[in-house]
C-alpha cells in the first residue's frame, strides 16, 4: 500500500467514529471508483483486513473493468461484490443491506455543458431506485453525497449555513448538477417523511485526495496538482481571485461516517474546511511554496474556448463560505490544512511513479 494511503487510512480510523457499527454489516457504494468513493472503499478495505472487523462492500460502479484495475492488488479486493449498474434501472440484491452510501455522479464541471442529461440521471433517476432499495431492506441508514452549490446565489455573503439558500437559474446549463442534487435531496427527505427511510446528507464542498484524476479533470485544484507533479508552472485561467474552501480527503471521509452514524434523520450536513477558505491565486502560490526547489512560478493565461468548463455563476465575486459549525456540534474536526493536504496528495503520486 501506498505510504500516503496507509497513513490515511490510520488517520481516519483514528477519528472514532464507532466503528464497531459496521462489525457484520453489508454497505452498498455506488460511484465506488469516483474520487470520493474510492477512498472509501480503501478504508472499508483497511477495516476489514487491519482492524478485523467484518464488513462486506458492495460497490456499484459504471465500469467494472476500470474499479478491478485500480483496486485488484488492494488486500482484500476478492471480498469485494461488484455490480456494473449506471443506476438508470434497480439494483437487483438478494441479500440484505445495512447501509447505502450514493456517491455515483458526474461532479466535473467538465460534463455540465456536454452531457449534463448524464449529469442529472444518477442525482435523480438514479437515486429514486436507490431509496426504493434501502425501503425495502429496512436499511440502517443512507447517505446521499450532495453538494454546496445546492445553495446557489445566497442573498449575503459570509457563512452558508445549512439554511442558506438563495436564487438559482433553472435555465443555466451548469445548473443540471445543482438542480438535480436539489431534487435528490427533497427526494430523500420524501422517502424518510413517508417511508422512514432513514436518510442523511452530505453537502460536499471542494475536496480534494490522491485519488484526483490529475489527467482529466479540469478543475483547478486538480491541474495544480498536475504542474506542480511535472515541474512545470502553475497556469492560471482567471485572475485567482475567486475564494473557495479546500478540504482534504481524511477529513471528508470521517465525516461522511460521522453523518452516516451521528447525523439525524432527514437533515443534511455541509462537509468542508472552512478554515481553509482561500482564493485560487493563494492555492496555486501554497502549492509553488511547498517545493521551493522545484523553482516554480504562477502564471496567468486565458482559457481556451475549446475547453470544456462551464463556471459556477454563483460564486464568482462573491465571499460565500460554507459553514461547518453543525457537522462539529457531532463531534467532528477538520484537521489537515492545504499545505500538509496537497503536500500528500503530490507525495501519493510521486510514490505511484516509483
Amino acid at each position: 500500500m501506498n505510504p500516503i494511503l496507509q497513513k490515511d487510512m490510520e488517520d481516519i480510523f483514528s477519528r472514532n467514529n464507532s466503528w464497531e457499527r459496521l462489525e457484520n454489516s453489508t454497505v452498498l457504494l455506488t460511484g465506488a471508483y469516483g474520487m470520493l468513493a474510492s477512498y472509501i472503499v480503501h478504508f472499508l478495505l483497511y477495516v476489514r483486513t487491519v482492524r478485523n472487523i467484518n464488513v462486506k462492500l458492495i460497490a456499484v460502479v459504471r465500469n467494472k473493468d476500470k474499479f478491478v484495475q485500480r483496486f485488484m492488488h488492494a488486500e482484500g479486493f476478492d471480498s469485494i461484490e461488484i455490480i456494473q449498474n449506471d443506476l438508470s434501472e434497480p439494483i437487483e440484491i438478494e441479500e440484505d443491506i445495512d447501509y447505502i452510501i450514493h456517491a455515483a455522479s458526474l461532479a466535473s464541471p467538465q460534463y455540465y455543458s456536454v452531457c449534463p442529461v448524464d449529469v442529472l440521471k444518477p442525482n435523480t433517476i438514479g437515486n429514486y431506485h436507490l431509496l426504493e432499495l434501502a425501503k425495502t431492506k429496512k436499511v440502517k441508514g443512507y447517505l446521499l453525497f450532495s453538494s454546496c452549490d445546492v445553495y446557489g446565489t445566497p442573498r449575503v455573503d459570509g457563512l452558508i449555513n445549512e439554511s442558506a439558500f438563495g436564487h438559482m437559474d433553472t435555465l443555466d446549463i451548469h445548473n443540471c448538477y445543482s438542480e438535480s442534487k436539489r431534487m435528490a435531496e427533497t427526494m430523500c427527505r420524501a422517502f424518510w417523511v413517508q417511508h422512514q427511510v432513514p436518510v442523511r446528507i452530505a453537502r460536499i464542498a471542494h475536496t480534494y485526495a490522491p485519488t484526483m484524476d490529475i489527467q482529466n479533470d479540469p478543475r483547478v485544484f486538480a491541474s495544480f496538482v498536475k504542474n506542480i507533479a511535472a515541474g512545470e508552472d502553475i497556469v492560471l485561467k482567471s485572475d485567482g481571485s475567486g475564494k473557495r474552501t479546500f478540504c482534504y480527503i481524511t477529513d471528508a471521509v470521517a465525516g461522511y461516517f460521522k453523518i452516516l452514524f451521528d447525523g439525524a434523520e432527514g437533515e443534511a450536513y455541509n462537509v468542508c474546511n472552512t478554515s481553509q477558505f482561500v482564493s485560487i491565486r493563494e492555492l496555486a502560490e501554497c502549492l509553488t511554496e511547498i517545493y521551493p526547489e522545484k523553482n516554480l512560478h504562477v502564471i496567468c493565461k486565458q482559457r481556451s474556448e475549446s475547453e470544456n468548463y462551464t463556471e459556477n455563476k454563483a460564486v464568482v465575486g462573491h465571499e460565500r463560505i460554507p459553514d461547518n459549525r453543525k457537522l462539529q456540534e457531532l463531534g467532528w474536526e477538520a484537521r489537515v490544512d492545504i499545505r500538509e493536504g496537497f503536500k500528500r496528495v503530490i507525495q501519493y503520486i510521486e510514490n505511484e511513479k516509483q
